[in-house]
């Protein structure tokens, strides 16, 4: 019954959003940092990831993200990321992600909005060097050609998400006519607003998250399932 409703949404979409959270590539091996499994070495993993904790302790913070990275590095996308990528196929699609691990596009979607950055992207605290570096430092905490530190580019909590990156979601966010909310809880804030404007332009929101959320009340569907195994189904309506 709950696919029939959406078969009913998809004769007229064109344009589909998707948010994306931890919970989607979770799926894939990459632990999630909030809640119950939220410590690492005995550190509350999300006072690691702040812009404070970096300069009291750049090693400790460097060493987390040494480790990320080398796991991020080492899954691969799931059936969630692949039915997202293989939509394009037959609708518009856009993702905005909070996730920072780059398996959107490891699984071949080409429009991907990464709101908090990407751990593959590595930028100088002081000069405008940027960089993607996929191996391992072996320097701890690894040092710019100019001297001084090397920070992960994404956002940590308390810092801004970047200007033209959140400005482009918002439009994207304004001209779906369906947005898919898969594996977020939506109480990161500002990208748990995403749906409002989508709601604005009267489109169709559906949450795919195995719990309920803080938004789920404004939501038209709700499937409390994975994204591993929901997405494929949705895109098989599609090729229908």
């Amino acid at each position: 019954m709950i696919f029939e409703s959406i078969k009913n949404q998809i004769k007229d979409v064109k344009k589909i959003a998707f948010v994306t959270g931890a919970g989607i590539s979770q799926e894939s091996g990459i632990p999630t940092f909030r809640g119950k499994g939220g410590l690492w070495r005995n550190h509350d993993a999300m006072k690691l990831a702040t812009i404070d904790a970096f300069y009291e302790n750049p090693k400790l913070v460097w060493e987390w993200y040494n480790e990320r990275r080398e796991n991020i590095f080492s899954v691969s996308p799931n059936q969630g990321h692949k039915a997202i990528a293989d939509l394009e196929k037959y609708v518009k699609v856009v993702i905005l992600t909070q996730n920072i691990d780059g398996l959107h596009q490891k699984a071949g979607s080409s429009e991907v909005l990464e709101l908090h950055g990407s751990i593959v992207k590595i930028k100088c605290t002081v000069c405008d060097f940027k960089d993607e570096i996929m191996t391992k430092f072996s320097e701890i905490p690894p040092l710019c050609k100019c001297g001084n530190i090397l920070r992960p580019d994404v956002v940590w909590f308390g810092e801004s998400l970047p200007e033209e990156i959140w400005k482009h979601a918002i439009v994207q966010a304004s001209q779906c006519d369906m947005m898919i909310i898969a594996g977020t809880s939506l109480v990161v804030s500002p990208a748990n607003t995403l749906p409002i404007y989508a709601k604005q332009n009267n489109a169709y929101l559906i949450e795919i998250n195995p719990e309920k959320t803080e938004m789920s009340s404004e939501m038209d569907l709700i499937i409390n399932d994975t994204s591993a195994n929901v997405l494929p189904k949705i895109v098989s309506m599609f090729k229908e």
